[in-house]
């Protein structure tokens, strides 16, 4: 929710934003069924805003919105919601109010709707395309989910290699039919082969007799049509690009992508790397509480087979622990600072691997850093805590068995962090997903065996 409060400097007029008052306000009218108001309340709204309002408010609410509104629901709000709210919103708008609002969309945006709706919803929305659109839409969802194809937009602006700049110029003027949104004009062979690309900036800046070929940039990245989305953003990332045109097996010209669909993979693939490392499926604040319990449930359980898991390493030393009461206290603290540690080193990790920053030459230095840095604060921290051991229980050797399952801990941590999502990603999984669950119970478990097998070994 946005809570701002920006004034134009130079009109003196407010900025329309969508704030915690002007939620009120539209609900009260959705309440008393003012139609007139709500439209005159929405229109100066952006269509990331309204679809802000959509997500923030209860399912009943939202139904009572749409039924006062839909009629006049621009498409662009569906492209902009997020996927759950989405499927709800779409399930209440009536065929004809659905196809009217996606027939003015682009046809990666459409796709992006329609690959998620039922087989008779899809068929509605086909309908209301034109003969041109429903074909590139159809064409689009041959293609694997989240590749470049099912990305890309077939609206390409493009141009034969032998037209000047005047020839481009004229003819970008007197079509009607134009992407809303576009960065380059791809100059093509007769063969459809993208030779090069032309910025918009470049071709308005240069002498209409000069040809395309003369000003065209040649050094550009082509996207195959099955590179995977999450590579097509990191390349945009990688390369600051603004558009690239996608190619099929031929290298031909069968679509082009832009920065905004790029960088919401990007903020897509981020988002959800955050939420696996909690152990967090596809949730989102409009999910009910059933849907979360269902998607929660796995991992806390797999969690509790952890913790049993460590218990049972505990019970091994039960012992030891009624002949020295003060482990009781102590070892909780070793098996924190390494779960921490391993965090750090965890997060680090997965976040390289995502980027691609860790690749095989640079992979064995990396894992060397993060070792020697568990190792260094596993001395500092085993100096502290030792200290605090001795202090707190009068007893020195305790304080050097904590401050030796400290430094054991640590640097087994900082091995684990890096180590685990590596081995994960070798083997298929998804780092983000599993290697919380595999880093906390190694550094438990080992965190409780150094710690109270020392004490076993040292003080009895």
């Amino acid at each position: 929710m946005y809570d701002l409060n920006i004034e134009q400097q130079e009109s003196g007029e407010n900025a329309y934003v969508l704030d915690s008052s002007m939620v009120e306000e539209i609900l009260d009218v959705v309440e008393r069924g003012d139609r007139a108001r709500l439209l005159e309340l929405l229109e100066p709204l952006h269509a990331a805003d309204i679809a802000d309002l959509l997500e923030q408010i209860s399912s009943g609410e939202r139904r009572a919105l749409l039924r006062l509104w839909a009629r006049d629901l621009d498409g662009e709000v569906l492209s902009e919601l997020s996927e759950g709210v989405r499927d709800e919103v779409i399930d209440l708008l009536p065929d004809e109010v659905l196809a009217d609002a996606v027939r003015d969309l682009e046809t990666d945006d459409v796709v992006d709707i329609i690959e998620d709706l039922e087989e008779p919803q899809q068929e509605v929305v086909l309908d209301a395309l034109e003969d041109a659109d429903r074909l590139a839409v159809e064409q689009a969802l041959q293609y694997p989910e989240e590749t470049a194809g099912r990305l890309m937009q077939r609206e390409v602006v493009l141009a034969p290699e032998h037209w000047t700049v005047g020839q481009a110029i004229d003819w970008l003027r007197e079509a009607e039919d134009l992407p809303e949104q576009f960065y380059h004009v791809v100059v093509v062979d007769p063969r459809m082969h993208p030779v090069g690309q032309v910025s918009l900036g470049r071709l308005m800046a240069s002498k209409r007799d000069v040809p395309l070929t003369e000003i065209m940039d040649e050094d550009f990245i082509k996207i195959p049509v099955l590179q995977s989305e999450e590579d097509v953003a990191y390349a945009f990332n990688q390369y600051h690009m603004v558009s690239a045109p996608v190619v099929d097996a031929d290298d031909r010209l069968v679509g082009v992508i832009t920065i905004d669909d790029a960088m919401s993979v990007l903020e897509e693939h981020a988002e959800e790397d955050i939420m696996r490392l909690a152990g967090l499926g596809d949730e989102s604040l409009t999910d009910r509480v059933i849907s979360i319990t269902r998607q929660r449930f796995p991992w806390l359980a797999v969690n509790l087979v952890t913790a049993i898991l460590a218990s049972l390493v505990i019970a091994q030393f039960e012992d030891t622990i009624q002949a020295v009461v003060a482990l009781a206290v102590l070892m909780p603290i070793v098996a924190s600072m390494g779960g921490n540690a391993g965090t750090q080193s965890l997060t680090v990790a997965v976040r390289a691997l995502a980027t691609k920053d860790l690749t095989g030459s640079n992979v064995w230095r990396v894992i060397r850093r993060e070792a020697l840095v568990g190792l260094f604060n596993g001395i500092i921290f085993a100096l502290i805590i030792g200290l605090i051991g001795y202090l707190w229980f009068d007893d020195a050797m305790l304080g050097v068995v904590l401050g030796l399952a400290m430094i054991a801990n640590l640097f087994v941590a900082g091995l684990a962090g890096i180590l685990i999502p590596i081995w994960l990603e070798k083997l298929g999984v998804d780092p983000a997903l599993a290697s919380g669950v595999f880093v906390t119970t190694v550094t438990d478990v080992l965190g409780f065996f150094a710690f109270l097998g020392l004490a076993g070994w040292l003080l009895l």
